[in-house]
């Protein structure tokens, strides 16, 4: 039994790494098969020597995050836990110094939780258009709202956009009650409900008054060119090839433009293609734009959205690996005369 001591000098720290009920050492516990107990003011390890080197590496960046003012969750935990098994916790010192993009409405400041973040939000800073592709719960839309409202408080841009395609209403719209905006509202809801969270319910309605925010369904982009803008486009996988190419070329002088969406969840009917899919691979190589890719690793919702994703991911895989041995016997007893 290999055993390792780690010091941790401030008692908030300890309380942090703890957390409610000991859950989080429990978990790290779990995770890398080890024993954590508190050995006069010191954390000892005891262990195979592997896991608790692993452990001391995992404990170690934890501790960093607390160090920058981040509160440790299950999900958080669970992702450090993941970096340390992968041979990537020498990364988490970056993750820990994060700058903080906005404060939302009720103080809460907005941050990238993981390194696939991480690398999306810098795309957003150095590139005018970035497509981000990822499943659900990876903070896409998310960040990118909070990105619109600092470069809008900073007065880099002028207006902040919002837009998705209401694929789901289709030929039915026109049978739900109310004008063309009520109609539209239920598929603009999520972009609501983020810049409701960043700038609060007043100042939104205050900035939307004034023209400054606009949130609308992607037909209304055609015809228009967007100056001083942040446009986003969400779900994009619903978008064809031709209304992606109208959206990317409504872009104008000093703007930005995140398109994000989950290629996983089209929804489009006759077997038409993403203009999603044909986007990432048509502009992957060229300057200023950037094409980021998310994955279960990137989420930061409950921690069963994860588990939720791989397994559609596993049953998708098992799915085209069946069709593939089957066309490989269908193909054997074809007739060749």
């Amino acid at each position: 039994m290999y055993e390792q001591l780690i010091n941790i000098d401030r008692m908030d720290l300890a309380i942090g790494l703890f957390g409610s009920l000991d859950q989080n050492i429990r978990q790290l516990e779990q995770a890398f098969a080890v024993t954590i107990t508190v050995r006069e003011g010191d954390l000892k390890v005891a262990g195979e020597p592997e896991q608790v080197m692993q452990a001391e590496r995992a404990v170690q960046g934890l501790l960093s995050l607390l160090g920058s003012g981040e509160t440790l969750n299950d999900q958080n935990v669970a992702y450090v836990i993941s970096l340390v098994k992968d041979g990537q916790d020498d990364k988490l010192s970056g993750l820990a110094d994060n700058d903080c993009i906005c404060i939302t409405s009720k103080g809460r400041p907005v941050k990238p939780k993981t390194l696939g973040q991480q690398q999306y939000v810098q795309a957003i800073r150095d590139n005018t258009v970035v497509l981000a592709v990822g499943p659900a719960g990876t903070g896409k839309t998310y960040l990118a709202v909070a990105q619109a409202v600092k470069a809008f408080r900073a007065k880099d841009v002028n207006r902040i956009i919002l837009t998705r395609p209401a694929v789901e209403a289709g030929e039915k719209l026109g049978f739900l009650p109310g004008d063309i905006q009520q109609k539209v509202d239920p598929y603009l809801r999520p972009l609501y409900d983020a810049l409701f969270d960043m700038l609060g319910a007043e100042n939104f309605l205050k900035y939307q008054e004034r023209g400054n925010i606009e949130v609308a369904p992607l037909a209304y982009m055609r015809g228009r060119t967007l100056d001083d803008s942040f446009i986003i486009l969400d779900e994009a996988q619903n978008t064809t090839p031709e209304q992606m190419k109208m959206f990317l070329t409504r872009l104008g002088f000093h703007s930005k433009v995140v398109v994000t969406g989950d290629i996983t969840q089209i929804d489009l009917t006759d077997q038409k293609r993403s203009g999603l899919l044909e986007a990432t691979a048509v502009l992957k190589n060229v300057d200023d734009i950037a094409v980021i890719h998310l994955s279960e690793k990137d989420v930061v919702r409950h921690k069963l959205v994860q588990s939720i994703i791989r397994a559609y991911d596993q049953y998708q895989q098992k799915k085209e690996r069946e069709r593939t041995i089957r066309r490989a016997h269908d193909g054997k007893g074809k007739s060749h005369y």
